[in-house]
């Protein structure tokens, strides 16, 4: 089937940069690459997280002062910076996987901020309803696991969705080492057709449509916790 064309005009634009050779699935495919590296990132953050909040809170000074230098040293470098640093130093055998270096980088980057946020939900946790679980026979494990634990976890949520939110962001940087993301095709259409502001307005627009869905996801869970403390 035949299509007219413009001549000119903001319509030949989108048609030349996002629907001539199906370009706008390279950005959509660049987009599922993205979830799939900010998903899978966070799940480590909060695996690594969790176990360096512990070691922070822990009694044992060299898990303690681990944890503690961890933190300071992920938190004190650039992201970019780490992303490289793993791309060209760490994993430097050919072949290797640029996304799952993607989400190493992420994942062990996160994990500092996420340690911060389950710390402080577990030192929010009032400090009588650990004594009481002592006082009822619970071990240190089971009162941390019954008691101070999903009290901690309720109160870092809405912490960890923005850690989320702010990692899907970070995702623009994987170009840099060869990734496709969605920023990267951009790029790519835009040396091709000799147009920046109809791929990048593009992907920017959908940037802006997740984090307002992720953003409305949030906002209804913290209103669920709100209720929830009420009753």
């Amino acid at each position: 089937m035949l299509v007219n064309i413009p001549e000119s005009g903001i319509l030949r634009d989108i048609w030349v940069n996002l629907i001539q050779h199906d370009r706008f699935l390279l950005i959509l495919g660049g987009l599922v690459r993205t979830l799939q590296i900010a998903a899978f990132g966070v799940l480590i953050g909060c695996v690594l997280g969790f176990a360096l909040a512990v070691m922070r809170l822990s009694r044992f000074t060299p898990l303690k002062m681990f944890a503690t230098a961890y933190i300071s040293i992920i938190r004190g470098i650039p992201l970019m910076v780490q992303l490289l640093l793993w791309n060209y130093v760490v994993f430097t055998t050919p072949g290797f996987s640029k996304v799952l270096v993607c989400i190493i980088t992420f994942g062990v980057n996160s994990g500092a901020y996420v340690a911060e946020v389950f710390r402080a939900g577990i030192l929010s946790v009032d400090r009588g309803q650990t004594e009481a679980g002592r006082s009822v026979g619970l071990s240190s494990i089971q009162t941390m696991r019954l008691i101070v634990l999903p009290q901690a976890i309720k109160n870092a949520l809405p912490s960890l969705c923005n850690e989320f939110i702010i990692l899907f962001k970070d995702t623009a940087l994987v170009g840099f080492i060869g990734v496709q993301d969605m920023t990267r095709v951009a790029n790519f259409i835009t040396s091709r057709t000799f147009n920046a502001f109809v791929p990048l307005l593009f992907v920017a627009l959908i940037y802006l449509i997740v984090v307002l869905i992720l953003t409305k996801l949030l906002s209804m869970l913290e209103r669920r916790l709100r209720e929830s403390d009420k009753r």
